[in-house]
């Protein structure tokens, strides 16, 4: 029975989602050259709706596409609840995801800190995710983010760090010598994600950390993230006009630099008056 589940969800991934899902997943991979034939990837699975997804889609380019690659499919337990691991494992059986999971303590760990509980996870996460990937084989992480984590990224660069950046579709790794991170949902939007999952009736974890069930217990509000700022702000834009979403992730593929008070690469920078007098006098020549 649940085998013709599984077989019914990932249909409704190649037909009913083609051109929302399966259609943006296939482009963004192209579009960004994510994966390479003798490529060996361990997509990384927390249990919440985007990792799920990405972890059929990657079964289902695997056997659908022409890239001759291997899969690992990761899963860390950071310290979950016993109801947590549970739903995590069983949701994984549901859609045959064999997972290889691991069990460190960095949910204790950040559960203590002040000021950005959530910055630090992410970061513990990642390395842990490197490290064990990179034990496997693997030269490749594939992660879960989509469209709107990175439209976000964005605004909250501007908004709250005075710089423009975003979250790239793939990078190489600083710590893991030969290790690279992948976002094959990078093209994909988090509506898509939803309605994808609420059509097959499917129950994933949300983010399931001590500090944000202790959030969600007090009621009082505390925990709202920046990210969440974003994703409201965006609700609101996307009510306005319905290419403001596609246009502020155009934005950073379409930069242009003569309009640029200053930028940035690396230790260099750059500010308009360094050559200022120059580019006036070229202009005049022309």
């Amino acid at each position: 029975m649940e085998m013709n589940r599984c077989k019914e969800i990932e249909r409704s991934i190649i037909k009913r989602y083609r051109k929302s899902i399966w259609r943006p997943f296939i482009r963004g991979i192209q579009e960004y050259d994510m994966i390479q034939d003798g490529d060996k990837i361990a997509v990384c699975i927390s249990g919440g709706k985007d990792s799920m997804l990405l972890a059929k889609l990657m079964q289902e380019v695997q056997r659908h596409g022409k890239m001759d690659f291997e899969l690992k499919f990761l899963s860390m337990d950071p310290g979950y609840n016993e109801k947590n691991r549970q739903k995590l494992l069983s949701n994984a059986e549901l859609l045959n995801v064999p997972l290889e999971t691991f069990h460190t303590d960095i949910f204790d760990i950040v559960h203590e800190v002040d000021g950005n509980p959530c910055y630090l996870c992410a970061r513990m996460r990642r390395g842990y995710l490197y490290k064990n990937a990179q034990d496997l084989g693997c030269n490749k992480i594939a992660l879960g983010h989509h469209f709107d984590d990175v439209i976000e990224t964005i605004l909250m660069g501007m908004m709250y760090g005075g710089q423009i950046q975003t979250m790239m579709p793939k990078l190489h790794s600083t710590n893991f010598e030969g290790m690279e991170l992948i976002r094959p949902m990078y093209l994909i939007k988090e509506d898509d994600i939803i309605t994808w999952r609420d059509y097959n009736q499917l129950e994933f974890l949300q983010c399931a950390c001590r500090f944000t069930e202790s959030i969600s217990e007090s009621g009082d509000g505390v925990g709202e993230s920046k990210r969440q700022e974003m994703k409201e702000l965006i609700k609101k834009l996307r009510a306005t006009s319905e290419v403001i979403d596609r246009n502020i992730f155009r934005s950073v593929h379409d930069v242009n630099l003569d309009t640029l008070i200053g930028y940035h690469r690396g230790n260099d920078s750059y500010n308009f008056l360094d050559d200022y007098e120059e580019r006036g006098k070229k202009k005049t020549e022309n």
